[in-house]
């Protein structure tokens, strides 16, 4: 499997975006392009191939070929897919991906992407920027074949659910429900994968929260420990204190002075 390297901490700059259809008047297209990466998504049936390595296009497969690489599109007939030609810069973290990959179900999500990526490109290259770069981290964190990439779908799941109920109560078994499986289950998944209990992150997250609204807000203090789901506040100055290392008015404070 060819596997491509990229750094996502920088957006990148998309030089062109459209729908390009293929496979008219040729059943075979080389293409190369020597500064700049090559996005596709794809709507039909045939094969892309680098040097000796053939991958399968099917529809909703996604492909990421670096700069001044030589591929070749074999088609079967009227072909027609997303493109987006794009700078990297080589800033931040390194992930790998596979040069195809199937998005399947987070397909729908990346064609929805590209479309606004596509329609924004002629009056709006800022909004078309963005929208790529949030389908490249999706396609960053597609997992692999064999479930290795990226996080557990589970583990996944129970993280979004925290973040968006992080303000009402949350139980593990609340959790474990709302991902699909049992509390033991989910236990062990999430310890193995973050290293810390459910309960653990769910404070974590909490805490985290609770000292960006002491930091940057002007909430009370009253109010910032019901908007992170912990109305008592005696709870909340001990849960700080363990978390943060200080009382909220002391978090408040050290902000103020800084």
């Amino acid at each position: 499997m060819k596997l491509a390297t990229l750094r996502l901490d920088e957006p990148p700059t998309v030089v062109a975006a459209g729908i390009g259809v293929h496979g008219v008047s040729t059943t075979h297209d080389v293409f190369r392009l020597p500064d700049l990466w090559q996005l596709h998504l794809y709507h039909y049936e045939g094969a892309l191939s680098l040097g000796q390595s053939v991958h399968p296009i099917r529809p909703g497969h996604v492909s990421l070929v670096p700069p001044d690489t030589e591929v070749h599109f074999h088609y079967r007939g009227r072909s027609e897919h997303f493109y987006v030609h794009l700078r990297l810069y080589d800033i931040g973290t390194a992930r790998v991906v596979p040069v195809m990959q199937d998005a399947a179900a987070e397909s729908t999500r990346l064609a929805e992407l590209l479309r606004h990526a596509v329609a924004a490109m002629a009056t709006s290259p800022p909004r078309a920027t963005a929208e790529v770069w949030a389908a490249l981290w999706r396609i960053a964190e597609l997992p692999g074949d064999d479930g290795a990439r990226g996080r557990h779908p589970f583990v996944a799941a129970a993280q979004a659910h925290v973040e968006e109920h992080l303000a009402g109560p949350l139980s593990v078994p609340d959790v474990a429900r709302a991902v699909g499986v049992s509390h033991s289950h989910l236990t062990r998944l999430f310890r193995a994968e973050t290293g810390r209990t459910v309960v653990s992150y769910i404070r974590h997250r909490r805490l985290q929260r609770a000292r960006h609204l002491l930091l940057s807000s002007t909430l009370s203090i009253t109010a910032v420990a019901a908007a992170v789901g912990i109305a008592d506040l005696q709870a909340f100055n001990k849960a700080c204190r363990r978390e943060l290392g200080a009382s909220p008015r002391d978090v408040r404070a050290a902000g103020s002075a800084s």
